[in-house]
């Protein structure tokens, strides 16, 4: 089946240029070569011959450290149905619960342990409960506080999230944090559904505690698996996307998994890797020119 090698950079610092281009073509023995954005994403087809890994190590010896994103797949199906997204350090820049602890005053002991669980050094049901009981008798009102102030969206995520939808796809956040986070996050990005753990109140205070089960990486890899079998198709035709260790599982399942500037643990097992790239990379891995964007 013939395969397809995009190469993308950030669109902030757009690095590409014709002659790298046919460059990187050569190398790899390309017979096309598709302008996706002016200098900043490129597909190249490959001979149907081509392997994957052998093209992906030539390539990555090739580009050396330029700050160039390779992705290399089959090029039928690559557009997408589903997109199933994490949402902390992935869909925004940061983590929710480590900002919330910044706002008041416990940062050294909160996020050291979100740190720890994300590089699947804790495992992640643990570190959530050690993480809640610091948040016993705070106000619910820090979290629009936090948002406001704390909370900033990763670059692209609106372009994916209309695009895909246009075009289309189902969209859904799927986070192991907060439904009091998850559901402002999504309304505002524009996804269709929303999934996250539920805390406790009692008297306007969270109370530490946190509705049963957990979401956790099984729970992601269910939801992921629910949807496909409610839009009735297979998980070849998701494309899933998250930065850690709680993202493992569904990552793997879906057709493209996407690690996002992720913690080794995922960037590892991911089949797709966007290292340097905004979130607008997984509409150029899917073969979207950027005059199909939808901003």
């Amino acid at each position: 089946m013939p395969l397809v090698a995009t190469l993308i950079t950030n669109p902030s610092t757009p690095l590409l240029n014709i002659s790298l281009i046919k460059k990187a073509s050569k190398v790899v023995n390309g017979s096309n070569i598709n302008w996706l954005a002016e200098n900043i994403a490129c597909d190249i087809i490959l001979p149907i011959e081509a392997n994957i890994d052998i093209c992906q190590k030539a390539l990555k010896l090739f580009i050396g450290n330029e700050k160039i994103d390779i992705v290399i797949q089959e090029i039928e199906k690559r557009r997408k149905h589903l997109l199933i997204a994490d949402m902390d350090s992935t869909m925004i820049q940061q983590e929710c619960l480590d900002e919330l602890a910044k706002e008041i005053g416990l940062s050294d002991e909160i996020l050291d342990i979100t740190r720890r669980a994300m590089n699947g050094e804790i495992e992640f049901n643990t570190a959530l409960r050690q993480r809640m009981h610091y948040l016993k008798g705070i106000s619910t009102k820090i979290i629009n506080t936090v948002i406001k102030n704390r909370i900033t969206f990763t670059p692209g995520g609106r372009e994916l999230i209309s695009t895909m939808k246009k075009n289309g796809a189902y969209t859904v956040l799927v986070s192991g944090g907060f439904t009091v986070f998850t559901k402002i996050i999504a309304h505002a990005l524009g996804f269709d559904e929303h999934y996250g753990n539920s805390l406790i109140e009692k008297d306007n205070l969270f109370t530490g505690e946190i509705v049963e089960p957990i979401l956790d990486s099984k729970e992601k890899s269910k939801i992921l698996l629910k949807t496909a079998d409610m839009l009735n198709i297979s998980p070849q035709e998701i494309l899933a996307v998250g930065d850690g260790a709680n993202d493992v599982e569904m990552i793997k399942l879906a057709g493209s998994g996407v690690a996002l500037h992720a913690k080794p643990i995922l960037a590892e097992q991911a089949k797709i890797r966007i290292d340097y790239s905004d979130l607008t990379a997984l509409l150029y891995i899917q073969g979207y020119k950027k005059d199909e964007f939808i901003m």
